[in-house]
């Protein structure tokens, strides 16, 4: 048992349960611990929280940033950022699910230490998108309002997405990319 264990059983938890239904009881029982060992090795349930915020943030800072210094055009950049952030998202669901919907359970102090990360994620994609108005690849009034938009569309994905279902995370990922980059009108 390892405290990876603890944060992959906290995330499972947390997504099932919602960090305020879950209790450290639930965590210790999932890694077959008693509840006073889990306290050897974490402090809190907001410490556990926190880190697995972290985790999931600096899994998608790590392979998203890998496509934004890619040479290649913005639009295309776009495209794989869309496909890449999916892919996560759907490989990830526990991760993904405690990231998009308990990070609002953080307590001042850690909401404050997780908001830079945040903000940081998300200036990937607000540059990506000024770079394609730079380059006149895109007409963006407000890239910040585009990101915003753009991923609260990939981010709601997990809350219907099936593995089995009609489309692939691929193919979704290149509907959105469609949808953002040609639009509605024929």
């Amino acid at each position: 048992m390892t405290r990876e264990d603890i944060l992959e059983a906290a995330a499972q938890i947390f997504r099932e349960k919602g960090f305020h239904g879950a209790s450290m009881s639930d965590i210790a029982e999932a890694v077959n611990l008693q509840k006073a060992s889990l306290y050897h090795h974490v402090s809190s349930k907001q410490e556990l929280l926190l880190e697995i915020l972290d985790q999931a943030l600096q899994l998608l800072l790590d392979r998203i940033s890998s496509i934004t210094i890619q040479n290649i055009t913005a639009d295309k950049k776009l495209r794989l950022m869309i496909r890449e952030y999916l892919q996560i998202l759907v490989e990830n669901i526990d991760l993904a699910a405690v990231l998009l919907f308990e990070h609002r359970s953080l307590e001042r102090k850690q909401h404050a230490r997780h908001v830079p990360n945040r903000d940081k994620f998300e200036s990937l994609w607000k540059d990506v998108l000024a770079e394609g108005v730079r380059t006149r690849t895109f007409k963006c009034d407000d890239p910040a309002l585009t990101t915003r938009a753009l991923l609260g569309l990939m981010n709601w994905t997990i809350t219907w997405y099936r593995p089995d279902g009609g489309k692939t995370s691929e193919q979704i990922a290149d509907d959105y990319s469609n949808l953002l980059l040609t639009g509605l009108l024929k």
